[in-house]
Order: C-alpha cells, then structure tokens, then sequence
C-alpha cells in the first residue's frame, strides 16, 4: 500500500484534531497503518492548529514538500500551509475567513480571496474550494465544519481509506445528539467537492 500523507491546518475551535482523530479511526476500523500529529499552538487564542494523518506510514511527520492532501479550514492558513505541498498535491480549503489578530487590531491586512486562491492553484495540482461554513450551517450543524471537510477529503479520493469507515467513526467517535448533523455536513462536503471536482 502506497503511504499517503494529510496534513490539516485550521484556527482553534475549527475541529481538525478531531478530524484527524476519525481519520485515524477509521484506519483502525479498515484495517490500515496510521500515524497521526497535532500541534495546538495558541488554539484557544485563535491560533493555528495543525495535524497529521499519515496513512500506510509509521511516522506522522510530513515535511516540507510531502503532503498528499492538505485540508485547509481556513483560506489564509491554507495558503501558510503551502510549504507542505508540491505539484501533485491536492489542496482543499474553505473560503470562510477568520481574520487574525493583526488583522483585527487593524495592525495587517486580510489578502484579497481571488489573489490567495491563485497562489494555491499556481503551487498544486487542484484546488478544490468552496464555503464550509455556510455548507454546515445550511446542513443544520454551524459547528459541523470539520465534518463538511472530511466529506470533502473522502471526495477526493486515493486516501487509502473507503469512506465506509469514515462514516462508521462518525457515528461512533462523535457525541450522539450530533450524529445525524455530523453525516449531513459529511455528506454536504463529499457531494460538494465531487461537483467542483467534475
């Protein structure tokens, strides 16, 4: 089996640990090798929160250059995580913005969306981007954000992981009052990226 590396990037309070943590499940339950990461940083400030799932491989380290996939919850971060990607690479990325501190205390600038997407699509093979926040909330599920982008990750396919599996640690790793929103904003995010993927 062919190893392939995700590497996840987002804000504190977006959920991408958790997502990696069910995409680690979900290798358990198939069967898979995984080795998964998490740095959090300042999360609780709003800072950056990166992870790893290394699937098929016994190091959760991806370097500069490695990752197969990165899933971006953030436009800005996504474009931070560019160190990460190389030709091949397929970047996923939501287009809802947090703006950052300096940002907010009017001490930097927010770059324009049209300008950071180009930066994405000049450095990788695809860029599939699209709003997960607003994909969650029309789900029923404003906290779903993670889920919508590992729909999306499982539409993007050659993981090494059917998405059986994927459903299957959702609806057992995730609190149960939230099952049923959290499979919705999966699926929001699966059929999204399978339409911008074509």
């Amino acid at each position: 089996m062919q190893t392939k590396r995700v590497f996840f990037v987002g804000v504190g309070g977006q959920g991408n640990i958790l997502a990696t943590k069910l995409v680690g499940e979900a290798a358990v339950l198939a069967g898979t090798r995984i080795s998964i990461s998490e740095t959090h940083g300042m999360a609780q400030r709003g800072g950056v929160v990166e992870s790893t799932a290394v699937i098929g491989g016994a190091s959760p380290i991806i370097s500069d250059s490695e990752a197969d996939v990165i899933v971006a919850f953030e436009p800005l971060e996504a474009l931070r995580a560019l160190r990460k990607a190389n030709p091949k690479t397929i970047l996923i990325t939501s287009l809802a913005q947090i703006q950052p501190f300096t940002v907010s205390l009017g001490q930097g600038e927010y770059p324009a969306l049209d300008k950071i997407l180009q930066l994405l699509e000049d450095k990788v093979d695809k860029v599939v981007a699209f709003d997960a926040m607003e994909l969650a909330r029309s789900a029923g599920n404003p906290l779903g954000v993670n889920m919508v982008m590992l729909g999306a990750l499982m539409a993007v396919g050659d993981i090494n992981l059917p998405e059986e599996y994927l459903r299957e640690a959702i609806s057992t790793k995730t609190k149960a009052a939230f099952v049923e929103a959290n499979l919705q904003c999966f699926d929001a995010g699966l059929e999204t990226a399978r339409r911008i993927l074509g």
